[in-house]
């Protein structure tokens, strides 16, 4: 099974049903509509290099359809990050996969300031090139019997790269992620079973595609379950989401903790009513924006965890099985085995260690890095990188990366644990974020970035009643802007090195 001929049986099945209602253009395409257009774009696609192709278009019917005539045409699209360096993304991605055309578009280039890299094609000349014959030509085919109709496009297996991801690079550079038709497939037949997705349901399209979150909840879950997706170009606009969720009666909602603040304070009463799963992942959920949905909305917002690496989902909270604070338990078809990080066995339940994961939706491996591939897996588990430990019922907590723990006086800190007993403690509307700079004398120094000044004494005094010294913030910066990545998490790469230089002045 590949995905684009299940956007095809879907397409055949559904029809006149409204597939995609883009916001930002206000256009309304069926399910019919979209599948003569991706025939016709697959076509003009066919003229360009087979292998790789760029694809760098907001959330819409265009960058929708693009990744669907990719496919179709039996290319492979490679999503690139337009949010922050769109260029210098798009000739990384270039290099690292050996391709040379990136669909995209003016009005795009244009918005964000992002000159003509070499190898570039826009969405706007293609369009302008579609004839009556390029029309008719797909209408006609679109008539084909099921069965036919898959002929004439590019075949495939479900090992095959279905889209090449780069991790967020919050760390260090980006990583390109291989994720297979399997892979994706594996998670919607997950994802449906826990929360009984349906065509009934209609989901809101506004996280980035170059994400692994948009890219599985907003290209393939609405296909496989015959549902339409309400695409909105600008998660950052929180009020026009808003307005679209209440407007369009949004029945599911995916995004990062970080949107979720921004819906919250811009929303009206009544503007969720209409959402039955609301679903909060990429980054930990505090307890404060759970509260506040809840008071304001009467809404639950659920916790799920994943990786780009595991397209994405792993562990889910759901309506009948939830636990705040928890990232849920582990989706149907995925293992999870956390570890001691320094023996390697297993731990006992609420022992704290690695996470390992392993499942059908774990990627094929990074592309044309075989070391990094070594050292993500361990005698066929994937190494998530993250701690945490899980508990009596089964649901896994998260603590942080392992790289966000920091070793002072022999002593294991997490710095999440830290950043979350600080968050309780702030003022409303401050945010934080927690990181850990070389000092000379016990190797490393806990700082806390905070978005206002504050009364650190009597933040460290209410610290100290829940953390040992020895995790404490030894100094408080204040950056008003915490810089984020496209997806909404914090960009924490950058964050510490505005730090260190604040400090060392």
């Amino acid at each position: 099974m590949v995905l684009h001929h299940t956007f095809i049986d879907t397409a055949k099945q559904y029809g006149n049903k409204m597939y995609i209602i883009d916001r930002t253009t206000n256009r309304r395409i069926t399910y019919s509509r979209a599948l003569i257009a991706s025939l016709i774009l697959s076509e003009k696609l066919r003229k360009y290099d087979p292998g790789f192709i760029g694809i760098m278009v907001p959330t819409s019917a265009g960058s929708i359809l693009s990744i669907l005539a990719s496919l179709m045409s039996g290319r492979v699209p490679v999503m690139i990050n337009y949010s922050t360096g769109a260029a210098q993304n798009c000739e990384y991605a270039q290099k690292k996969c050996a391709f040379k055309t990136i669909i995209t578009s003016k009005a795009l280039l244009e918005k964000i300031q992002c000159p003509v890299v070499p190898g570039m094609v826009f969405l706007e000349d293609i369009m302008a090139s579609i004839g009556i014959v390029d029309k008719l030509n797909a209408a006609l085919r679109a008539k084909l019997p099921t069965p036919l109709l898959k002929k004439t496009v590019a075949q495939g297996h479900e090992e095959d790269n279905i889209v090449i991801l780069f991790t967020s690079g919050s760390e260090k550079d980006p990583k390109a992620v291989q994720l297979t038709h399997k892979n994706i497939i594996a998670n919607l037949k997950s994802l449906e079973q826990v929360y009984e997705f349906s065509s009934a349901d209609s989901i809101l399209g506004n996280l980035p595609l170059f994400h692994v979150f948009g890219q599985t909840a907003h290209q393939w879950l609405p296909i496989w379950c015959g549902m339409t997706v309400v695409t909105y170009a600008n998660p950052l606009d929180f009020k026009g989401v808003c307005d679209v969720v209440r407007e369009e009666k949004v029945t599911i909602m995916a995004g990062t903790p970080s949107f979720f603040w921004g819906y919250v304070n811009k929303s009206n009463p009544g503007d969720f009513e209409s959402c039955r799963i609301m679903l909060a992942g990429a980054d930990k959920c505090p307890d404060a924006l759970r509260k506040i949905f809840m008071e304001k909305h009467g809404k639950v917002l659920l916790e799920a965890y994943g990786c780009t690496e595991t397209s994405p989902g792993l562990t889910v909270n759901t309506p009948q099985h939830n636990r705040p604070g928890s990232v849920g338990r582990p989706l149907p078809g995925v293992r999870v085995r956390v570890e001691n990080y320094e023996t390697g066995e297993e731990c006992k339940v609420r022992e704290t260690g690695k996470i390992l994961v392993r499942g059908d939706n774990i990627m094929k491996g990074y592309f044309d890095d075989f070391e990094n591939t070594s050292l993500a897996f361990r005698h066929g588990w994937y190494d998530t990188g993250d701690m945490g430990w899980v508990d009596e019922e089964g649901y896994l907590w998260h603590v942080g990366r392992l790289k966000r723990f920091v070793k002072i006086g022999g002593e294991m800190v997490s710095l999440i644990k830290v950043e979350d007993v600080l968050d309780k403690i702030l003022p409303e509307g401050a945010k934080c974020c927690v990181v850990e700079i070389p000092d000379q004398t016990k190797g490393a120094r806990i700082v806390a970035a905070v978005t206002q000044q504050l009364d650190e004494k009597e933040i460290l005094k209410k610290m100290s009643e829940q953390l040992p010294n020895i995790a404490l913030p030894k100094n408080f910066v204040v950056i008003p802007d915490l810089p984020q990545m496209g997806s909404g998490k914090i960009d924490f790469r950058t964050t510490t090195n505005m730090v260190r230089d604040m400090v060392s002045k």
